[in-house]
């Protein structure tokens, strides 16, 4: 392996240091610290690997065998943070975050050597990398309390805040936790990564709860190396971004062993006995360029490059431990040379471990759901005495009237946090008000502020929230008011929630259930950010369930079973709710009642079960079959009586669940026909119907099939909407023109 001019500076630059006075190791390694000699050098050590490992990582990638070089060279000084905290923090780490990741493993209980073999397997893209498994190279470990990141820029900043919420709610709810009662979330990014969106909605969460006197037991960890790839950043600006309400700021030269330790160490008291947010300011360096294909010399002076040589963190450690006589230049060379040689011959080893060989290996821990385990939680209710008070007396099945759409999601969610005690329903004005629709109206009121609550105006937190206590096993149901809203916050779904169990094998999960009003269609109100018909976005992420509830009582059975699936099976579950069919009641006349329905008895929840990626059908019609969900379920019922009155024997099948499509019933509700009509409430480019056709197609449907959708148009306001909305009347009119 060719040495590169950082390791070339740094063994010259040992080679003349000046020995001190031997000193005590069980004394501070420099008057002042709380760092002793023998801490130091323990930490050297962890810092050492991390340099080579980098060192490593290019040597792999010019043999064509490793895949990664993002190096932490520069900022081995987190190695201190790791040695302040506890190795039951959970742990979100930067991904320079190397020497962090070797201190834990060691401070786990673990040989040096482990840590290391971790990062190489990663490297190589091994599927014997023991948490992502060759699906990328991470930062994580079930064994040592590290949640897998991956490289998306401050995207974990506010599941980190969610994993400090539910540290505290569990505590006082009294419920299980993979954290102990008294511990800290840690959270270590770079300094570019302060001005993306997502690591200003964690500051501002974090903020805003502790300003209310909320506990937030937080460590942010910001690595300030002055560089975000090749873009500056402004001296000062990280600490005037930084002090915020409610968060203490710290700052300490990261190059430092000695003052980081103490800096960190000081943070992490603050946070855990205060149980408020520090925000860890360390200045550090980066050495070697961004990554292998970096050359910084096109925007970086050389004058500048070999001052942080002169700051290179590795290099002051040494010079720590030989000016407290703790070790001579010559030991520490000589120890390098046999480390390096050791590590290199380990990194060729790890070329030659297993690597992932088909799409099934690959693809196995996207959506791990196991029907029968569903099928048997998804009926579980309360005591009847827990019900009983949940309800005040009033069980929903013994309600004079059968239910709307809202009423039977308001009287399930209920339910369920009466039978699941670390379940947790959140959102914008959830709490007293209900929600904007009412649907969550009165359950603060019986399961305590603690359980039912309101958040801050900001999608990304709601769902950091929900990611955060998810990976803490709790059982969180955001709402996200409107569906156009939730692409404000759309990479916590797709880069963060459904990637967790995929970069970790399962070890990590995010069991959430999360309510989106959505689609079209309401009368008096709306314009494009109240209406929209857009879930494109939601069905092209791999692992998703995407259920679209109807009616009043699938929408009760099909809560209950998203709430199985993500608590059985960590699935991640986004549940859209038809705004307009909220308070509908008459089907086809007025006052016929026809789309009310009545509240299931727990004892016919096992037989009224619907599992997910089962259709629903309507009538045994043999000349059509109209293909539907949301809002055209109610159109094609009404079209499909008019088709019948003209002698067409019509049936409709009502999808329900979107991803994953209920493509068995629909092959086999298509061959019966002959003929499809898929009736689209979204988009004709990039709706649902594209899907639909593609797989039947796929499937080897031979039948005639066609499409009627909305326009490719943002729903504008009034009645100007029915202009680019499907229609009941379009649906007719397509379904005669199949037929004809």
């Amino acid at each position: 392996m060719a040495r590169d001019t950082v390791e070339t500076h740094f063994t010259e630059a040992v080679a003349t240091l000046k020995a001190g006075a031997p000193r005590d190791p069980a004394l501070p390694v420099k008057e002042g610290s709380t760092l002793t000699g023998e801490r130091c050098r323990e930490l050297y050590d962890r810092q050492q690997g991390s340099r080579l490992l980098d060192f490593a990582a290019r040597w792999l990638r010019e043999q064509n065998e490793g895949f990664y070089t993002i190096g932490s060279a520069g900022h081995e000084g987190n190695a201190a943070v790791a040695a302040a905290v506890r190795t039951t923090d959970p742990a979100l780490l930067h991904y320079r975050s190397g020497a962090f990741y070797l201190t834990r493993s060691v401070m786990a209980g673990r040989l040096p050597e482990q840590g290391v073999r971790d990062v190489l397997l990663g490297l190589t893209a091994s599927a014997d990398e023991p948490v992502a498994g060759g699906r990328h190279k991470v930062f994580g470990h079930p064994d040592l309390a590290i949640i897998p990141q991956t490289s998306t820029i401050a995207s974990h900043l506010p599941r980190s805040v969610g994993v400090a919420l539910a540290i505290e709610r569990a505590r006082a709810l009294g419920v299980p936790s993979p954290w102990p009662a008294d511990a800290i979330a840690v959270c270590s990014f770079g300094d570019a990564s302060i001005n993306h969106a997502s690591a200003l909605s964690g500051f501002n969460t974090a903020s805003y709860a502790t300003y209310q006197g909320q506990p937030l037991p937080i460590l942010f960890v910001c690595e300030d190396n002055g560089l975000g790839i090749s873009v500056r950043t402004p001296k000062g600006w990280v600490e005037a971004a930084a002090r915020r309400p409610g968060i203490e700021y710290i700052q300490a030269d990261g190059c430092d062993l000695a003052e980081a330790y103490d800096a960190a160490t000081r943070a992490a008291e603050h946070v855990r006995t205060q149980r408020t947010p520090v925000f860890l300011h360390l200045s550090t360096v980066r050495l070697m360029g961004h990554a292998g294909s970096d050359v910084e010399s096109a925007y970086r002076t050389q004058r500048e490059i070999r001052a942080d040589y002169a700051r290179d963190p590795l290099l002051r450690t040494a010079a720590l431990l030989v000016e407290a006589g703790l070790a001579t230049p010559e030991e520490l060379l000589k120890r390098y040379e046999a480390e390096r040689e050791h590590l290199l011959r380990m990194a060729m080893e790890a070329t030659r471990a297993p690597k992932l060989t088909s799409a099934r290996e690959i693809t196995e821990p996207l959506a791990p759901r196991r029907a029968e385990m569903i099928a048997k939680i998804s009926p579980v209710a309360a005591e009847p005495a827990v019900r009983e008070k949940a309800f005040a007396g009033q069980l929903p099945e013994k309600e004079d009237k059968p239910l709307t759409l809202s009423q039977a999601i308001n009287r399930t969610l209920a339910d369920a946090l009466a039978v699941y005690p670390e379940m947790m329903v959140f959102g914008e004005d959830v709490a007293k008000k209900g929600g904007v629709y009412g649907v969550t109206r009165g359950l603060q009121k019986r399961f305590g502020a603690g359980r039912v609550f309101d958040t801050l105006l900001d999608e990304q937190a709601v769902l950091g929230l929900a990611l955060g206590s998810g990976v803490s096993r709790m059982l969180p149901v955001p709402e996200i008011q409107y569906l156009a809203y939730l692409h404000n916050a759309l990479d916590q779904i797709r880069g963060e929630a459904a990637t967790m169990s995929f970069f970790s094998r399962g070890a990590y999960r995010n069991p959430m259930v999360v309510r989106v009003a959505g689609y079209a269609y309401q009368k008096g109100f709306g314009g494009h950010f109240h209406n929209d018909n857009s879930i494109a976005a939601l069905r092209d992420i791999p692992g998703i369930v995407i259920a679209s509830p109807s009616r009043p009582d699938d929408a009760s059975a099909m809560l209950r079973t998203c709430l199985a699936a993500a608590r059985t099976e960590g699935s991640v579950c986004v549940f859209i709710e038809p705004i307009a069919l909220y308070n509908t009641r008459d089907l086809f006349d007025e006052g016929d009642n026809g789309w009310l329905a009545p509240y299931a008895p727990p004892t016919r929840w096992a037989e009224t079960h619907v599992p997910i990626g089962r259709a629903r059908g309507y009538g045994d019609g043999r000349d059509l079959t109209i293909v539907t969900y949301g809002n055209g379920l109610r159109m094609s019922l009404r079209a499909a009586v008019k088709l019948t009155q003209d002698g067409v024997s019509c049936r409709v099948l009502d999808l329900r669940w979107l991803a994953p499509l209920p493509m068995e019933d629909l092959l086999r509700a298509a061959e019966l026909t002959g003929k499809v009509l898929v009736a689209d409430e979204s988009r004709r480019t990039g709706g649902v119907s594209e899907g639909i056709v593609t797989e039947m197609l796929d499937a080897g449907f031979t039948g005639q099939i066609a499409r009627v959708t909305s326009a490719d148009s943002f729903i504008p306001l009034g009645e100007a909407a029915n202009h680019v909305l499907l229609s009941e009347a379009e649906i007719e009119q397509a379904a005669r023109k199949l037929l004809s």
